[in-house]
């Protein structure tokens, strides 16, 4: 049985990153694969302290991180693995802090200082991404959140063997915008857009799902 492993990086659980994740393990499931949904915000850890172990010639953690925290286990995890998707919202231009902690250590530990970029990850697994933004397309596209994120997916692909992504933009962030300071943003439309657009995200979220199980990386 095919293993997939989604890995929450929005403080909530039961919102926009949250839901299409769910979505996204749902196709998995349909391809016969074994779920499982992290929430990275329920861990403790940090990012990489720069210890350098893992690059260190003939040292016993060679090529895996030697920091004892919550992180260790799932590493073990991600091993073995044959997919994995990593979901988060855009804060100020970039994935959560706790996602990129995550990130840090997850794949420094593979990536070899050499002039192939080699990778210690001893297979090829599928990868993804999920971007969640309460900010309508256009405005990703003109800042540029989404060119920001390329280098991570570019890291994601060679390390692992593929990365795929999708970005949900518009995203209705409040259950009631008369509640928040939101001026910003117009409620009525950000309410048609929830109710016509993010079934058809999570759809796209799903099929997403399968194709990281059914495709080969």
């Amino acid at each position: 049985m095919m293993k997939f492993i989604a890995f929450n990086g929005s403080p909530r659980k039961k919102w926009n990153t949250a839901t299409l994740l769910r979505h996204a393990m749902d196709g998995a499931e349909s391809e016969g694969a074994k779920t499982e949904l992290v929430n990275l915000y329920d861990l403790d850890y940090t990012g990489c302290t720069s210890c350098f172990a893992c690059k260190r010639i003939g040292g016993k953690s060679y090529g895996h991180c030697p920091v004892k925290d919550d992180l260790r286990p799932l590493f073990k995890k991600v091993e073995a693995a044959d997919a994995i998707l990593v979901g988060s919202p855009i804060y100020y231009a970039l994935a959560t802090g706790m996602t990129r902690s995550f990130l840090e250590r997850l794949m420094f530990q593979y990536s070899v200082y050499d002039p192939e970029h080699s990778t210690l990850f001893g297979k090829k697994i599928r990868t993804g991404f999920i971007y969640t933004s309460g900010a309508p397309e256009p405005m990703v596209k003109e800042i540029g959140y989404d060119k920001f994120e390329q280098p991570t997916e570019m890291a994601m692909a060679r390390i692992f063997g593929s990365c795929e992504t999708l970005w949900v933009t518009n995203t209705y962030q409040f259950d009631d915008y008369a509640k928040y300071v939101s001026t910003l943003f117009d409620p009525e439309a950000k309410k048609k857009h929830r109710e016509e657009q993010f079934p058809q995200d999570c759809k796209k979220a799903y099929e997403l799902g399968v194709r990281l199980i059914r495709a080969k990386p």
